[in-house]
C-alpha cells in the first residue's frame, strides 16, 4: 500500500511563505494498492494537482471516500481532472443522511450559485454511495468506516491491504467529555477504525493551551492525538489537519510537545504535503521532502 499526501491543512487552504513547508492545501490522501484502481480520501483542495497526475496516469477507476461534507473536504471535488473526464469511472462514498441522498447534498455545492456547472452535466456521471454499516471490498483492498465525533455526520476509514493498515481520521475530537488515558477503550470513539494501525492518520489541530477555546468544535489537540494513538496501540502516529494559522515554525513546536509526551519506539511525524508512506510487507518507509531528507527511511520493525 502506497500512501501520498496531497494535502493536509484544515478548514481553509492557507497557501503563503509561512505554510510552504508543510502545504497549505486542506485535505487530500491517495492511496494505491491494485494499479488499476485509486483510493482518494477527502476531497479537499489538495485534489486539485492530484487530478492532474491522475490525468497523466490515466487512471480508469477511482473512488473518493468523503469523511464528511464540510468545505475543507469537498472544495477540491469540482476542480478535480477526473471527475470532468467521461472515460473515467468515478465513485463517491460518504456518510449516510436521514434526509439527503449523498448526490443531492454533493449537489448543493457543485450548482449555481456556488458553482456553475450544475452535478448533472459533469461527464464523470459519478456513482455515489453511503457508506455501509461492514465492511466492504474495493479491488483487493478492505475499507472499513465508522461514524466518530465531529460537527455533523462524521466518519473514520480504516484501509487494509496486504496486511498493512492505515487509519484516516482527519477531523475527530475523541476526548470531547472523556479522559482518554481513564475510559474503557470500547468507550472512545474512532477506536475500532484505529485499532493497532500501522498508521493513524489523525486531527492534531490544536495546542494543549488553544484547545481550551475550542471544546466541541470537532478537533484535538496534540496532547489528546497522542492519548487516542497511545489507547489504539498504533504505531505511527501523523500528525493531521493543521490549523491555518499555524506557521511551520509553529507546527514544528507542536511536534515537540507531540514527542516530549510520546511513550511509543517511534516518534509522531508531521503530515506534510508531498509525504509518501509505503507500506510493505517487510516494513514502513516514509519519505518526506522536507521534514527529513528525501533519501531517509523510517522502518517500522515487525
Amino acid at each position: 500500500m502506497r500512501v501520498r499526501v496531497w494535502g493536509c491543512r484544515g478548514s481553509l487552504p492557507a497557501p503563503g511563505p509561512e505554510t510552504v513547508r508543510y502545504g497549505g492545501n486542506t485535505s487530500c490522501v491517495e492511496v494505491r494498492v491494485d494499479d488499476d484502481v485509486v483510493l482518494v480520501l477527502d476531497a479537499g483542495s489538495g485534489m486539485r494537482p492530484l487530478g492532474r497526475s491522475l490525468a497523466v496516469d490515466r487512471a480508469e477507476v477511482i473512488h473518493v471516500l468523503l469523511t464528511h461534507l464540510h468545505l475543507d473536504h469537498l472544495q477540491g471535488l469540482a476542480f478535480f481532472l477526473p471527475f470532468w473526464s467521461d472515460d473515467v469511472e468515478l465513485h463517491i462514498w460518504g456518510p449516510p443522511s436521514p434526509t439527503y441522498g449523498l448526490g443531492e447534498r454533493v449537489a448543493s455545492y457543485v450548482s449555481p450559485p456556488l458553482f456553475p456547472v450544475p452535478l448533472s452535466d459533469v461527464p464523470s456521471r459519478p456513482i455515489f454511495h453511503d457508506v455501509p454499516d461492514e465492511p466492504w471490498m474495493i479491488g483487493s483492498t478492505l475499507v472499513a468506516g465508522q461514524p466518530v465525533v465531529h460537527q455533523g455526520p462524521t466518519m473514520g476509514f480504516r484501509v487494509t491491504a496486504q496486511e498493512r493498515t492505515l487509519a484516516y481520521l482527519p477531523d475527530h475530537e475523541p476526548s470531547l467529555g472523556v479522559d482518554l488515558r481513564q475510559v474503557e477503550p470500547d468507550w472512545i470513539s474512532g477506536y475500532q477504525i484505529a485499532q493497532g494501525a500501522d498508521v493513524l492518520l489523525h486531527d492534531a489541530q490544536y495546542s494543549d493551551d488553544e484547545y481550551g477555546d475550542h471544546v466541541g468544535w470537532g478537533h484535538s489537540s496534540v496532547d489528546h492525538a497522542v492519548a487516542f494513538a497511545t489507547a489504539v496501540q498504533a504505531d505511527r502516529l501523523v500528525l493531521f489537519h493543521h490549523d491555518p494559522a499555524h506557521s511551520d515554525p509553529e507546527l514544528e513546536l507542536l511536534l515537540d510537545e507531540a514527542r516530549s509526551s510520546w511513550s511509543g519506539s517511534l516518534p509522531p511525524v508531521l503530515a506534510e504535503e508531498g509525504m509518501v508512506l509505503d507500506l510493505g510487507p517487510a516494513g514502513i518507509t516514509i519519505d518526506s521532502p522536507h521534514s527529513m531528507p528525501a533519501s531517509e527511511a523510517i522502518p517500522i520493525p515487525e
